[in-house]
């Protein structure tokens, strides 16, 4: 027993003189002391463990029976929660102002916040705290990496913070924890006002493989930097996003006002090259960083997750560099299980696994989806691409890639025909092009064209599209 259980004895013992001849001895239950109150023939019990033993019950007495649970060290563990909470939000790395935290509807009890490894979900909770909270001892961010919950349940910790006047739990990488969408669902059932905010991978599937979250969760993904954020950051502005349907009816007034203040052709290049990821922003190599965060995604989102034996990673890596190296690319299935020594069945799924990462993007025609095989398999996003190869020169795959990425956040992209590749919402056609010369213009396609500021009728900057958000 540690010196706090005898602190409290002792003002147990004071509180309670008024008894006469108040004494205590063991209990058989191990860590219970049992004090009787001869005259008023009260047992009272001390409970300093916190797995208290549920088959101890007052009836198991002739007189009625008061538990007592002291605060040991598990609820000193809760305090450096708090300390390891305040650290993070003045330490923050990335205070930079995401669209997402505008979207969210943070009225639910329930919000999940899923994101690919190196988006900045981490960041982007400490954002929320601090924004909204402060260093107010109401919102607490935990992180389930923290080897502390593999003694302790989520439920017991979410229970002792909400008796402290805890009113928002952020809870990061939740799908490190066992069974955390039972306890999940457990501390909604059991504190209505306990509002709970939690992150994961993308290659969760919250709703579909979690019933016991379905009309509970509202669930919202957190993706990489937009060339606008991208902006902001880099020249300390405040450029507003902008709907597609805005960018199709507006785009020369938007560009003419954005132009007036920037040119961002000169930022259009980094931001393919480095932009996408807020890791960037730390003093590291970008695309060691980059590739070890790819290969965490292999080992960790995808071969955890999915329960991929780990014998298998070699053919998942061998898979991902034969399509980047050629995206994007129409995948030939047969060949690509010939060279990587694996079924057709099997490269469909681990191409599913790869999208689900968020390292592929898959565009099919209208109405297809997997597991049939898409029409081209695309990089997510052309930080990527640099990754794979450091001296990428590839213009077009490269605008293309953007183009798709940045239009996919709340849109529907399908392949189209041969003049215009990208069908967006089942009806309108675009084309993607490096430069305006090579525009040759078709009726009823909208053209995103490279290396200009300014558009036409049909011709609208490449670049304005990283505007969507």
């Amino acid at each position: 027993m540690d010196l706090s259980f005898y602190c409290a004895l002792f003002h147990f013992s004071h509180t309670f003189k008024h008894v006469s001849k108040c004494t205590y001895t063991h209990h058989p239950t191990p860590f219970l002391l049992t004090f009787k109150a001869c005259q008023d023939t009260i047992l009272f019990v001390s409970v300093i463990n916190y797995n208290f033993p549920t088959k101890l019950q007052s009836r198991d007495y002739n007189y009625p029976v008061i538990f007592f649970k002291f605060a040991g060290p598990k609820s000193r563990k809760v305090d450096e929660f708090y300390r390891t909470h305040r650290y993070l939000i003045e330490h923050l790395k990335y205070p930079i102002a995401r669209l997402l935290m505008d979207e969210i509807d943070w009225s639910h009890r329930l919000i999940g916040i899923k994101g690919s490894r190196g988006v900045g979900k981490t960041a982007f909770l400490l954002a929320y705290a601090k924004q909204y909270f402060g260093y107010d001892k109401s919102c607490l961010y935990i992180n389930l990496n923290n080897f502390y919950f593999t003694q302790r349940s989520l439920v017991d910790f979410a229970d002792e913070f909400s008796k402290k006047g805890g009113k928002s739990l952020l809870i990061d990488q939740v799908y490190k924890y066992p069974n955390w969408s039972k306890e999940l669902k457990t501390i909604y059932d059991r504190f209505p006002d306990l509002h709970v905010v939690f992150s994961g991978s993308t290659v969760m599937r919250l709703k579909y493989e979690n019933p016991d979250l379905n009309n509970l969760v509202a669930s919202y993904n957190l993706r990489g930097f937009s060339f606008r954020e991208f902006i902001n950051h880099e020249v300390g502005l405040n450029f507003k996003a902008y709907t597609l349907e805005e960018i199709m009816k507006n785009h020369q007034s938007i560009s003419r006002e954005i132009t007036s203040k920037i040119r961002p052709l000169a930022y259009f290049q980094d931001y393919l090259h480095h932009g996408f990821y807020p890791f960037y922003l730390e003093k590291s190599n970008f695309s060691e960083s980059l590739l070890k965060t790819m290969n965490l995604m292999l080992e960790i989102d995808i071969s955890y997750l999915q329960q991929i034996e780990l014998k298998y990673l070699p053919k998942l890596r061998n898979l991902l560099f034969l399509i980047a190296k050629e995206a994007p690319v129409s995948p030939n299935v047969s060949q690509l299980s010939n060279q990587i020594n694996t079924s057709r069945a099997t490269v469909m799924n681990y191409v599913k696994y790869l999208k689900d990462a968020r390292l592929f993007n898959l565009l099919y025609p209208v109405d297809e989806e997997f597991p049939k095989k898409p029409a081209k398999v695309y990089m997510h996003n052309t930080n990527l691409l640099f990754a794979i190869d450091r001296d990428y020169s590839n213009q077009q795959s490269l605008c293309e890639t953007f183009f798709y990425n940045m239009v996919h956040k709340d849109h529907k992209v399908n392949s189209g025909s041969e003049h215009a590749p990208f069908l967006i919402d089942k009806k309108i056609q675009f084309d993607v092009k490096t430069s305006h010369k090579k525009a040759k213009q078709k009726p009823n396609v909208t053209y995103a064209v490279d290396m200009i500021e300014k558009g036409g009728e049909d011709v609208i900057p490449l670049w304005l599209f990283g505007f969507l958000y």
